[in-house]
C-alpha cells in the first residue's frame, strides 16, 4: 500500500526533527565519570559526522532501490555493525577502519547520485561491508567505563534512526520531486566525503 503523497515530506521533516532533538536532549547525559550507557551510545554516531552521513545514505539509497532492497539493506547495515563492535570492543583491529569510514561516505552518496541499482543480495553486501568498519570504530571508541550492551544499544538505535530518515528523506524526494534532487543529494553526500578525506 503505497502513502500519500501529502504524508510522505512531514514525515520526513518529522524523522529529521526526531534525530536533531534527540542529540541535543541525550547530548549531556549519562556523562557523568560512572557507567556510560544508551544515551553516550546513542549520541555517539549524531556527532561523527562521517558515521552520520553514511548511515543517511544508506536510507537514501535503499529508498532508490525499493522493494525488499528498503528493509534488506538497513537491515544488513545494522546486523554487520554489531559484529564490527564485537569485534573492536573485543580487541580485534581491522585495516584502514578511518578511512573505509570516509570511503563509505564518497561511495554511498555515489551510489544514490548515479542512480546505481543492484539487487537486494549485493546491495546488502555492498553496505554491510561497511557497516562492519563502522561498528568496530564504535567498539574500539567505546568508553571504558561503559556499559556494554546499554552503549550498544544506543548506537543501534540511533543508526536505525538514521536510516528510517534517509529512507523518509529518498520516498520524499522520490514522490514528491524530480529524481534529480535524490541525484543531488547523493552528489552532496559524496562532496561532504571528500572534504573529509582531505581535512583527514
Amino acid at each position: 500500500m503505497r502513502m500519500p503523497r501529502r504524508d510522505i515530506a512531514p514525515l520526513a521533516a518529522a524523522a529529521v526533527a526526531l534525530i536533531a532533538t534527540a542529540g541535543s536532549a541525550l547530548a549531556h547525559v549519562g556523562t557523568e565519570p560512572h557507567l556510560h550507557g544508551f544515551a553516550d551510545g546513542f549520541v555517539h554516531p549524531l556527532f561523527g559526522p562521517d558515521h552520520l552521513a553514511a548511515m543517511v545514505a544508506v536510507g537514501l539509497w535503499s529508498a532508490t532501490l525499493g522493494g525488499l532492497a528498503v528493509a534488506a539493506v538497513p537491515a544488513a547495515f545494522v546486523a554487520l555493525l554489531i559484529g564490527g563492535a564485537l569485534l573492536g570492543a573485543g580487541g580485534v583491529a581491522l585495516p584502514a577502519v578511518e578511512p573505509v569510514i570516509t570511503a563509505s561516505v564518497i561511495v554511498l552518496g555515489l551510489l544514490v547520485a548515479l542512480t546505481v541499482r543492484l539487487p537486494p543480495l549485493p546491495a546488502a553486501l555492498v553496505v554491510g561491508l561497511f557497516g562492519l568498519f563502522h561498528g568496530c570504530a564504535h567498539g574500539t571508541e567505546m568508553p571504558a567505563a561503559a556499559a556494554p550492551l546499554a552503549y550498544g544499544l544506543g548506537f543501534v538505535t540511533a543508526t536505525a534512526l538514521l536510516h528510517g530518515t534517509g529512507i523518509a528523506i529518498g520516498l520524499a524526494l522520490g514522490r514528491t520531486a524530480s529524481r534529480s534532487a535524490t541525484r543531488l543529494a547523493g552528489a552532496g553526500v559524496t562532496a561532504f566525503g571528500i572534504v573529509l578525506a582531505v581535512l583527514g
